[in-house]
């Protein structure tokens, strides 16, 4: 297989997952120097871009691994792009977030021209709010030729001992895409999170550890790995908060080490960054990683990695598609995407309210109407004009950032010098 290359790789959670897949990185590109150097400190033999945002063409060059130019096709093209844009615990700007890449990702599929894509982001983006901009996804890759899929995957349906939604989609060329079949969860309960900490917790020789891993006997939250705008390493807001002190942990911040023989915990102990890694999936056995940079730095890299096992899950899957292994899959098109949406698209003119309700075919009201095209202002610009009849709506340009020179994205990531 001519192997992958992967965006945003972070911390290599994706990256060791796809790899346990059978699939070999062909280039790896991410932004943070220690995320960076945890990559380069693992795995010395992959070829990593220089340290960048992943859209600068001084990091690294698409056109470069086209077919014409390697002459051979990059098997998958992956990336777990930025997530604050799309998250329900931010301001949910979408396309108006500097940092939103996943339109920019979508966009390097002609130029690559690989087997298959993989895109994964947060629980967010597949709510209402991107209905607009999930459908113009699936619209692009349809443009180019590709069939493509989203789907919302819990890790705890593959042994991750967490919640941890995410929103994945899946583009491939047709005759790979009829072979493809999301991964079946395990059919058997995800550990607890006493389990999987029990030794760990009791490493420095703490007395409490066993009556505190039999009482931590369910999945933790979703680990939260934050932003660099805000605050240092603890284990999300209140709401999660809560939950982990109800599995004994004190999740407002993360410990150097494990608790001594006869330490005493009014809610119970933090955890240690190793302990916050096997919850997120890595482990001793199969998932073996180890981390660079300080404290909160290295929580970061953890918190906002996607769990191996659930990568490897994703990449067999995927791999299996590639070399049709499998038999084709039987599936319906895709729906719940935004039908005003659609219609404007369809259109391409003008089109009143009332015509609107009516095409929409959902027994929407002009209220609902307004609502929708109020989310499409965010993603989109909309045209409108008073008519005789009443406002007609007509959809423009998508905001997002998909390569333009003149974006205001690069404001925000180009080095001082050049601002």
């Amino acid at each position: 297989m001519a192997g992958v290359i992967e965006i945003c790789a972070g911390a290599g959670g994706q990256a060791l997952g796809l790899e346990r897949a059978g699939f070999e990185h062909e280039l790896a590109i991410e932004l943070n120097p220690d995320a960076h150097a945890t990559l380069q400190k693992n795995r010395p033999h992959w070829k990593l871009a220089k340290p960048g945002d992943a859209a600068n063409p001084a990091i690294w060059k698409p056109a470069e691994y086209s077919p014409d130019v390697l002459g051979d096709q990059i098997d998958l093209f992956a990336g777990g792009v930025p997530c604050p844009p799309f998250s329900i615990a931010g301001k949910r700007l979408g396309s108006a977030d500097e940092r939103d890449l996943f339109a920019w990702a979508v966009e390097q599929t002609p130029v690559i021209v690989p087997r298959a894509v993989l895109l994964e982001n947060v629980r967010g983006l597949s709510t209402p709010r991107f209905a607009g901009y999930r459908q113009f996804v699936l619209d692009r890759f349809q443009e180019f030729g590709y069939c493509a899929e989203w789907r919302l995957i819990h890790a705890s349906d593959f042994g991750v001992p967490q919640v941890r939604p995410r929103f994945v989609l899946i583009a491939m060329l047709p005759n790979y895409f009829q072979h493809f079949h999301w991964p079946e969860p395990s059919p058997t309960e995800p550990p607890t999170v006493g389990k999987v900490l029990r030794k760990l917790m009791g490493g420095e020789g703490w007395k409490g550890a066993e009556e505190w891993a039999a009482n931590a006997n369910s999945i933790a939250p979703t680990i939260v790995g934050g932003s660099t705008k805000h605050g240092g390493a603890d284990l999300g807001p209140t709401g999660a908060k809560r939950a982990w002190a109800k599995l004994g942990v004190d999740a407002h911040g993360v410990a150097d080490r494990a608790p001594l023989p006869d330490d005493k915990f009014e809610v119970g102990p933090r955890l240690t960054n190793e302990m916050v890694a096997r919850i997120q999936g890595w482990d001793d056995e199969n998932y073996q990683w180890k981390f660079v940079g300080k404290k909160t730095s290295t929580y970061r890299q953890i918190g906002n990695a996607f769990p191996p096992p659930v990568a490897e899950a994703l990449g067999r899957a995927i791999r299996s598609a590639i070399l049709r292994e499998t038999l084709p899959a039987v599936r319906s098109p895709e729906t719940g995407h935004d039908p005003i949406y659609r219609i404007l698209r369809d259109r391409r003119d003008f089109v009143l309210t009332s015509e609107l309700v009516e095409q929409a075919g959902l027994e929407l009201s002009q209220a609902d109407v307004l609502v929708h095209l109020g989310r499409l202002q965010k993603d989109f610009e909309i045209e409108e004009i008073e008519t005789a009849h009443g406002i007609a709506y007509r959809l423009g340009a998508f905001r997002a950032f998909v390569g333009q020179g003149e974006h205001p994205r690069h404001a925000h990531f180009s080095p001082p010098s050049a601002r």
